[in-house]
């Protein structure tokens, strides 16, 4: 066989069938939690100005090295960015069209990063998530947590821990971070050369290494807990409380600081036992009460999260659960004679609503069945010469151990609705 001319992309690939309907199968489960909870789906555009993305933060990976950004042929070009992230773009469309708070709103979609792929990581990958703008109430952090673990439930995966933490806010969280820079700073020798370059721009991104060399200096560093307000550790144990009250299980993680820059108060991540690598998050957030407004808008408190698809489904395969959707086909026409009965037999069926599909060309009955039994459809309808003079079609059981029958073409919908 000839090698292909083109291939897709480092770190893209095609989704065939029937993984493409199992991953549309997860995103319209989150769809379903998400809706019952009071979100509206929110489409935001695949690249925004690069200023939009900027705001995440200048000592975040995302900016300084991951981003897939060009300028468009306007005059003067307009520098852009493919998205590497959502929240920033939902807090843009936020600031831009100044919605009712509090704005609830979730989304789906690729999202794009130029970094080395890995298992479950890709430069076009897909997350699922939501947002809250216009409320700084603990409780619509525990009402967003308890979404993300509900849906990790529904999904039956049972081998999730919840991480939880705060950063603080702007009240209490330079003190923090003169104690952290001072403390790595004084202990610069023993991190890892990326982390020495990183404790430059941000100390606190340092407590994000997964480097072994740097695990034993991470250890002992100062904890944010230590050194929140008043305010943010009633918040924080508001949070806590409201989880206690309906059994969403937790363990506080004081190092949580995640890969983004805008994180403030509540941070949160999920993580899943069942995947052996380091790299086990298959989602997280937190908020980010200050976005909105470098973004131009109004000052507006914000908390979300965006789950990885690609690592839930890991995660699934892991421990055996959310399989592949039965085949949406349920019957599959075989015609072997030199009408269109088999067109129309099709077209009977799915205006009824029932998915049909049947074979082109020609082809012999043993070749078609064969194709039959690949569509997965658990019926076949058989259209011969006999069946053709007779008026009726003959209803095969490709998946049990029901025979074939034949019956009337006008009572064809009925009996297929009683077998599937």
């Amino acid at each position: 066989m000839a090698e292909p001319t083109f291939r897709a992309p480092k770190g893209t690939r095609d989704i065939l069938p029937p993984e493409s309907s199992r991953r549309r199968a997860l995103i319209d489960a989150f769809a379903v939690r998400a809706s019952q909870a009071g979100f509206g789906e929110v489409m935001s555009p695949i690249f925004e100005d690069l200023g939009v993305f900027k705001r995440l933060g200048e000592s975040t990976d995302v900016v300084t090295k991951e981003m897939f950004d060009f300028f468009d042929k306007g005059d003067p070009p307009q520098h852009l960015a493919l998205r590497p992230e959502l929240t920033a773009s939902v807090c843009r469309a936020y600031a831009e069209h100044r919605p009712t708070p509090p704005w609830k709103v979730w989304y789906e979609g690729p999202q794009f990063r130029y970094e080395q792929p890995q298992a479950g990581r890709y430069r076009q990958f897909s997350q699922v998530g939501v947002e809250t703008l216009g409320s700084d109430d603990p409780q619509v952090d525990v009402d967003t947590i308890v979404l993300g673990w509900r849906f990790y439930q529904s999904l039956g995966l049972s081998q999730v821990t919840l991480l939880l933490n705060s950063l603080g806010d702007a009240s209490c969280r330079p003190a923090y971070l003169d104690a952290l820079r001072s403390y790595l700073e004084a202990n610069a020798e023993n991190l890892s050369p990326q982390s020495q370059t990183t404790l430059e721009r941000n100390p606190l991104r340092v407590l994000d290494s997964k480097r072994a060399e740097d695990q034993a200096v991470i250890a002992a560093a100062p904890l944010m807990v230590d050194f929140l307000s008043d305010e943010t550790a009633e918040h924080f144990a508001a949070v806590r409380s409201g989880l206690d009250q309906v059994g969403v299980p937790y363990e506080i993680s004081p190092r949580l600081v995640r890969g983004l820059d805008y994180y403030t108060r509540t941070t949160f991540e999920f993580a899943a036992e069942a995947l052996t690598s380091a790299q086990n998050a298959v989602g997280g957030g937190g908020r980010y009460d200050g976005l909105v407004e470098a973004l131009g808008g109004p000052s507006t408190p914000g908390i979300g999260f965006a789950l990885g698809v690609d690592r839930i489904l890991l995660a699934c395969d892991a421990e055996g659960v959310f399989d592949t959707p039965a085949a949406a086909v349920k019957v599959f026409v075989v015609d072997v004679t030199e009408s269109n009965e088999g067109l129309k037999v099709c077209e009977q069926l799915r205006a009824a609503g029932i998915g049909a599909d049947r074979a082109y060309g020609g082809r012999s009955m043993k070749a078609q069945m064969k194709v039959a039994d690949r569509s997965g459809a658990p019926l076949a309808a058989i259209i011969g010469d006999d069946e053709l003079a007779s008026g009726e079609i003959t209803v095969r059981d490709l998946r049990g151990d029901s025979g074939q029958h034949r019956v009337s073409r006008d009572q064809l919908v009925a009996t297929i609705q009683r077998l599937v």
